[in-house]
């Protein structure tokens, strides 16, 4: 093979800066075994110290529902507040989606909690712990409020190196919950009932107020109970309709003007007048219209008997003129009696333009300021019912508890976190040391450095198999080369390389001459050269050189013989 025809040879991509090996990864931390075991003995020692010594943490817990089956199941008073849902809402008695949420926020803070974190300062002061930097914010973190997941039931934890404390303080946690529970619900009725007192008297002397105002109108305007209206008590101003008065008595006017026109048209005609004068009560109860019947009856019997000219019918005849005649007075008297008093009342009811809408509107604020009254009391009334139903507090569901065993430190978890943690520390950092040692380690790596052709690769410690790939090399990529430099980037050859190398070479030149050099001066005189390289020997910067050199020298380069395990 020519040199051009070596010279033709294309390297192979380098590979990305991006990718991972994980082979090299591996073969790294191999490399830096010692200092990986290092560094997770001491983490596991530190965590073994920390767990045997440091102080042991115990925890109790309970479990309470937020919710009373009384306050689910009610009563009437809950069932009146449920239907106004602004009075529940001013109560705090009314829940939505987000209450429990809210509830278990609540329950987190000092105005639950206060007292017990008192508590807890003081014994702890008596203990001879110094409580200064004891804020209520640190000593919340002891305590865990969870809610069961689609529930009401809470759980609560309370945490603390002191054993004998801790049943204490769960137990206050849980008498301060069962006290919150009925507390707000309490507190809501009490504000309700006073707003609603406050509420109610306003109304009572503002209803006061409106029928006073209603009433002085009335008699201002002479708006009182007129004759013939309903028998009620007068002062039931409600009661009084003037409009109907006055349409009523403009009817009966018209009514009395129509009859006086038909009496006058009647003459005397006496079957009409003993038919109207026996549609008038006032009229009939006199016995008019009885009589004059009767004295028709007596002439028609003695005309069945005698003539006209008869005395007893003269008589009789004279009686009936007299009685038609009184008949006719007195029912025209009625009349225009009865019609002056129709007028004096439609005359009372008359009022001036706009005094009967003012009048309404008065009667219509007092009926209002009324029913707002009474709506109000009846609203206090069930919160009263309400206020006196003693409700049961949350429920536990679980005794305030110590558990057997403490929480903290748990000994072995701490050490195998520790040794976890030790392995992953000491890997990164035989990795960084790896990587800041500068040696190129990557058959990759070093091919993308020194991009010529890989011609073999071969085994340090097995001086007997390189004879094959060198002779192959002899009569393959070095044939017809007298002089093969091999220019070393790993110090020192082994001798056995140059001497294997050089008798296969002479197997068809007997003065085939292999010269082991690292002076490229010395090398560019031969035929072919070769780079002898091992991973781990150079450094990326003698590789960048080597390959700077290379390319001032001007002389092609055969390719690559990498000895593994140098």
């Amino acid at each position: 093979m020519n040199n051009d025809s070596k010279a033709s040879i294309q390297p192979p991509a380098p590979t990305s800066d991006d990718e991972i090996d994980l082979g090299q990864l591996v073969s790294a931390l191999k490399r830096h075994w010692k200092l990986i075991a290092k560094v997770a003995g001491g983490t596991f020692l530190l965590s073994a110290i920390y767990a045997f010594a440091a102080p042991r943490v115990w925890e109790g817990e309970f479990q309470i529902v937020l919710a009373s089956k009384e306050s689910k199941s009610g009563g009437g008073a809950q069932a009146f507040l449920q239907s106004n849902p602004g009075l529940a809402s001013l109560t705090g008695l009314k829940g939505d989606g987000d209450a429990l949420k809210t509830e278990v926020k609540i329950l987190e803070s000092p105005s639950v909690l206060k007292p017990v974190y008192d508590y807890v300062r003081r014994q702890k002061a008596l203990q001879g712990v110094n409580v200064d930097d004891l804020r209520f914010d640190d000593w919340i973190k002891s305590v865990e409020v969870k809610l069961e997941k689609e529930t009401s039931v809470l759980n609560v934890a309370y945490q603390d190196n002191d054993r004998e404390l801790i049943v204490n303080v769960i137990s206050r946690i849980s008498q301060a919950y069962q006290l919150y529970s009925g507390r707000d619900r309490e507190r809501g009725i009490s504000q309700a009932i006073r707003y609603l007192d406050l509420q109610i008297g306003k109304y009572r002397v503002k209803g006061v107020a409106s029928l006073r105002k209603a009433q002085q109108f009335a008699i201002e305007q002479d708006l009182t109970a007129l004759k013939g209206e309903e028998k009620g008590d007068a002062e039931v101003i409600n009661s009084l309709n003037i409009e109907a008065v006055r349409v009523q008595a403009a009817n009966e006017i018209r009514n009395i003007n129509e009859q006086l026109k038909q009496l006058n048209a009647l003459s005397n005609d006496p079957e009409a007048l003993m038919y109207m004068g026996s549609n008038i009560p006032e009229l009939a109860s006199k016995g008019l219209p009885v009589r004059l019947d009767q004295i028709d009856m007596q002439l028609a019997m003695l005309k069945s008997k005698f003539t006209n000219k008869e005395d007893a019918i003269r008589r009789l005849q004279e009686s009936r003129l007299v009685l038609i005649r009184t008949l006719r007075r007195q029912t025209y008297g009625y009349l225009l009696a009865k019609r002056a008093s129709a007028q004096a009342r439609l005359a009372a009811a008359e009022r001036p333009k706009g005094v009967l809408i003012r009048y309404r509107e008065l009667l219509r604020e007092a009926a209002r300021d009324e029913a707002t009254l009474t709506q109000l009391e009846v609203q206090r009334q069930a919160l009263a019912l309400e206020q006196a139903r003693k409700e049961d507090p949350w429920e536990l569901i679980s005794t305030p508890t110590l558990l057997d065993r403490p929480v903290s430190p748990r000994k072995g978890r701490n050490m195998a976190l520790g040794l976890l943690a030790g392995l992953v520390l000491g890997s990164g950092a035989a990795l960084v040391v790896d990587r800041r040692g500068g040696k190129v380690w990557s058959l990759d790596e070093l091919r993308s450095a020194l991009p010529y052709p890989l011609l073999a690769q071969l085994e340090l410690a097995e001086p007997a198999s390189w004879k094959a790939p060198l002779a192959l090399l002899a009569d393959g990529a070095l044939q017809g080369c007298p002089q093969v430099a091999l220019i070393s980037v790993m110090g020192p050859l082994p001798n056995d390389l140059q001497q294997i190398l050089q008798a296969a070479l002479q197997l068809s030149d007997p003065a085939a001459q292999v010269v082991a050099t690292t002076d490229l001066t010395v090398a560019r005189n031969c035929q072919a050269q070769l780079l002898v390289l091992s991973p781990g020997m150079a450094s990326r910067e003698q590789l960048v050189q080597l390959r700077q050199n290379i390319e001032l020298q001007g002389q092609p380069v055969a390719g690559l013989l990498v000895i593994n395990g140098a």
